[in-house]
């Protein structure tokens, strides 16, 4: 079955960074897009990051861009995160997710089929 494992979580300081991974198997998603998207307690589920097929066109949300760089290994199936900067509001579970249908980006949940089961990143002094 189709499996996204994240890693790379953990507890930093703030301006500290932290590199996330998310590790597809089951089948290849490398016509796929891929993205992030994190859930802080109390909080609905919100984007991050999307990537399309190739790792040409890249979306973000404000409160990351710039600071954040989403990039992909096809040969590996595997997405990566690259977080900089971290600030105590990016405290959240981080999901990977990736798209069945779609190639393109997308900032939207519905455009994903599969999910990870999450990593923790808390950003605290």
């Amino acid at each position: 079955q189709v499996q996204l494992v994240e890693s790379g979580g953990g507890l930093v300081q703030p301006g500290a960074s932290l590199r996330l991974s998310c590790a597809a198997s089951g089948r290849t998603f490398s016509s796929s897009a891929m993205g992030w998207f994190r859930q802080a307690p109390g909080k609905e589920r919100e984007f991050v990051v999307s990537i399309n097929w190739s790792g040409a066109n890249t979306l973000y949300s404000e409160s990351v861009k710039g600071r954040f760089t989403i990039s992909r290994d096809n040969a590996k199936n595997t997405v990566y995160l690259q977080m900089n900067s971290l600030k105590p509001e990016d405290t959240a579970v981080y999901y990977c997710a990736a798209s069945d249908r779609n190639s393109f980006v997308s900032r939207y949940p519905s455009r994903y089929d599969y999910w990870g089961q999450g990593t923790q990143v808390t950003v605290s002094s």
